[in-house]
């Protein structure tokens, strides 16, 4: 492991019978620690970016860092294995904290607003990132989703994340003991709606799957790749569920 520790959003608008979606040109995944003395600094940036209407944010805490003396309360094994999932498929073996990854594809440093933007203009180079109209609706406890009749021939999966738009954690140990931070459309929960195919373009979810933890906002996420190898960002859209 590489520690460098320098340590949506698009919002589908609904009523409970509709929603409006205007397509992002970004999503963007925040890897980040509490136990990271460097992260502070792109937790804040993430939250200055998700008052950006043309982009996703999303901050995925992980327990990496927990060793150092403070475990982080937000944490969950899942981000971290997406993280070197991530890593994984690039090849790059760029590991570190904090880290944004891009639609899927590209990385930067977490804290370096014009890396970012970099990206993601690298990425919006290939014609189908971020290229699928999205369109969540809402009817009573349910939450409808769905994509275009003919899916891609690289094939997606679609999952709807419940985030929390922002928690404030005192850290009293570790690397940032004494400091205060806020996070910023946190992942709370996760629910897999599988594969997006010719036989399958629509879904619906029961909004009890995403709640609990503060959960405030659906992200809903359509992207080539596996969990084990995650790749291109295909399309999404958030949601606010209050």
């Amino acid at each position: 492991m590489i520690r460098r520790c320098f340590a949506l959003a698009v919002i589908a608008v609904w009523s409970t019978t509709s929603a409006v979606f205007a397509g992002p040109r970004a999503i963007v995944e925040l890897f980040t620690s509490q136990g990271c003395s460097s992260c502070p600094a792109a937790d804040k940036l993430l939250g200055e970016m998700a008052g950006d209407p043309s982009l996703m944010t999303i901050s995925l805490p992980m327990d990496i860092w927990d060793y150092l003396g403070w475990k982080d309360t937000l944490a969950n094994p899942r981000n971290t294995a997406r993280w070197q999932a991530y890593a994984k498929a690039r090849g790059d073996r760029e590991r570190y904290t904090p880290q944004v990854v891009v639609n899927g594809a590209a990385q930067a440093l977490g804290s370096d607003r014009a890396a970012i933007e970099k990206a993601i203009e690298k990425t919006r180079q290939n014609e189908v990132v971020m290229s699928v109209a999205v369109t969540a609706t809402r009817a009573g406890d349910r939450m409808s989703i769905a994509l275009p009749d003919g899916p891609p021939a690289m094939g997606a999966t679609v999952s709807v994340w419940g985030l929390a738009k922002a928690v404030t954690v005192m850290i009293t140990r570790g690397e940032n003991k004494g400091r205060t931070v806020t996070y910023h459309n946190v992942v709370r929960r996760f629910v897999d709606l599988g594969a997006w195919n010719a036989a399958t373009n629509r879904w619906t979810v029961p909004l009890r799957d995403l709640a609990g933890d503060g959960v405030d906002i659906a992200a809903i996420l359509v992207q080539t790749g596996t969990a084990d190898k995650p790749s291109l960002m295909l399309g999404g859209a958030m949601a606010s569920l209050k």
